[in-house]
């Protein structure tokens, strides 16, 4: 064999050799991914705790509010408690839906 044969062999060799190695890393973006969605669903309950307690809060501070009106003799009363209910259902279905969307 010449040297110039010797050379086309061993370049189509480490070729093929480059080529396996590339395609046997084709798995490391999946894992990269469930990485990513294991680390983000970690997340998801204590979003919803947290949005569930800011929904008690805002739902005491706004019966106080539709409270005082009342006794005040406000003639607003119904929309004070439309804006106060609507605002307490809003904030309990979001930590619902959330943890809907995420499948936890």
């Amino acid at each position: 064999m010449t040297s110039k044969t010797q050379k086309l062999l061993s370049f189509a060799a480490l070729s093929i050799v480059a080529v396996q190695t590339v395609l046997a890393q084709g798995g490391g973006g999946t894992t990269g991914i469930n990485a990513a969605t294991s680390s983000l669903t970690s997340y998801i309950d204590p979003v919803s705790t947290l949005t569930l307690a800011i929904g008690a809060v805002v739902g005491i501070i706004g019966g106080v509010r539709v409270y005082i009106k009342w006794n005040s003799g406000d003639n607003d009363i119904n929309k004070e408690l439309m804006g106060w209910g609507g605002s307490c259902l809003f904030l309990v279905l979001v930590s619902v839906v959330i943890k809907a969307f995420f499948g936890v």
